[in-house]
């Protein structure tokens, strides 16, 4: 049985895409393409049918990511064949929860950011780059690359045990 895992941000132009090639890559060089998959949306729908925003693809180009992304807007119908839909900020986190059907639904949504160890508690939201220059975007991806060990390592592990 497939691992489904959505990553959602604002606009699905700049973080929850590249979280999502980031998170592929590293499900890719595990061995678990075939048993996890991984997409992403935005809460929003200002964007859907754009492109990523040109810098998160130049950041990801320059990071050694495959990269190809159409934006799209979250809908709260995905929750039944999703496993765990990760927010990239404290604000996404409460509005996914707040369309969540059913309060088990509410329970696959966590921060990205909770799976990076070096990640402060009080502080788990990936800032969003779009209002900035290149900087912002390379701290984003290393935000994303940190916490993807994490998030892997749990997946793997629900993974496993599904096998099991």
């Amino acid at each position: 049985m497939t691992f489904r895992v959505c990553f959602v941000c604002t606009g699905n132009i700049c973080r929850s895409p590249m979280a999502e090639q980031v998170f592929r890559a590293r499900v890719e060089e595990a061995g678990l393409s075939g048993a996890v998959e991984t997409d992403s949306a935005g809460t929003d729908g200002w964007h859907v049918g754009d492109g990523a925003d040109p810098r998160t693809a130049d950041v990801l180009r320059q990071g050694g990511y495959a990269f190809a992304h159409t934006a799209r807007q979250f809908d709260p119908g995905w929750f039944d064949r999703l496993d765990l839909v990760l927010a990239l900020d404290a604000g996404h986190l409460r509005t996914l929860r707040r369309l969540a059907p059913t309060p088990q639904d509410a329970e696959k949504v966590r921060l990205l950011r909770s799976y990076d160890p070096a990640a402060d508690g009080a502080d788990q939201d990936v800032p969003d780059p779009y209002y900035g220059g290149m900087d912002g975007f390379e701290e984003c991806l290393r935000m994303v690359e940190a916490a993807s060990d994490g998030l892997l390592d749990a997946v793997r592990d629900a993974v496993e045990g599904r096998a099991a």
